[in-house]
């Protein structure tokens, strides 16, 4: 049984006067925070306001790089060019490095999102180019990978420390791939059942899949999805029972280089 665990979620998706999901609430709940970095949603100031929450709740970091798709929320799958996607790669880490500096944080880890996250847990190629950019900016981030992927390995091959994840509020395949959300019942909304599979993951070590075959999955962090409706409900649920079963809710990274060094 898991008795430490990282949760996370997707913020900082808001854009402007459109408002995605509630970040003060969701920052109360869990440990990590995937920032947006422009690429798929998140404006400067409201990525800003996301870090400064982050820091009141001593929450960690990481850059939520996705494909160039504003429209598409980054969700469609794109075939960019190796430089490109690098490029890409480094400008998003770069952007939400000077943001979080100006509040006094830094970012300890990459999160891919979206296609961009689905496409590089089995696309060599652009796996690859997402992970020379993370070495080329800052060989200390951690990259954030699905449960069992070939990233994983990848990743490991090229030096990255990589940390394996759950989702929460996601659907899995038996092969332990998350059911597409275009499909019925890809995204789950009960938070008690929501609250139980990941009971289950941490006590099992595995979910049961929507095929009904229960599937292991070794995780070191859960993702609740901040965009979805029932976020803060969902998030708190999950934490709630992994704590009162005995499971420690902590970040897989530090809180930023200055609080190490000051430690």
């Amino acid at each position: 049984m898991i008795k430490v665990i990282d949760l996370n979620s997707d913020l900082g998706e808001s854009f402007g006067q459109w408002t995605m999901g509630n970040d003060d609430a969701v920052l109360e709940i869990v440990s990590s925070a995937n920032i947006a970095c422009g690429f798929h949603a998140g404006s400067p100031d409201g990525i800003l306001k996301t870090l400064k929450a982050a820091k009141q709740h001593n929450v960690a970091i990481g850059a939520h790089v996705s494909y160039p798709d504003l429209v598409g929320f980054g969700r469609r799958n794109m075939d960019i060019a190796s430089d490109e996607l690098t490029a890409d790669v480094i400008y998003q880490i770069g952007a939400l490095q000077g943001l979080a500096k100006a509040v006094g944080l830094s970012v300890t880890y990459v999160k891919p999102h979206g296609a961009l996250y689905n496409t590089i847990a089995h696309d060599k190629r652009q796996a690859l180019a997402v992970i020379e950019a993370i070495l080329a900016v800052d060989p200390q981030l951690v990259l954030v990978a699905l449960a069992g992927s070939p990233l994983i390995t990848l990743a490991k091959e090229k030096g990255l420390r990589v940390i394996a994840e759950a989702f929460a509020d996601r659907a899995y395949h038996a092969d332990g791939s998350l059911v597409s959300r275009k499909k019925e019942g890809a995204v789950l909304h009960d938070p008690k059942h929501v609250a139980q599979r990941m009971l289950q993951l941490v006590q099992e070590g595995g979910v049961e899949s929507i095929e009904g075959i229960f599937t292991a999955i070794e995780a070191d962090s859960i993702c609740v999805h901040g965009d979805s409706p029932d976020a803060v409900t969902l998030a708190q649920s999950v934490k709630e029972i992994l704590i009162n079963h005995g499971v420690s809710i902590k970040p897989f990274a530090p809180l930023s280089l200055k609080n190490e060094v000051q430690k």
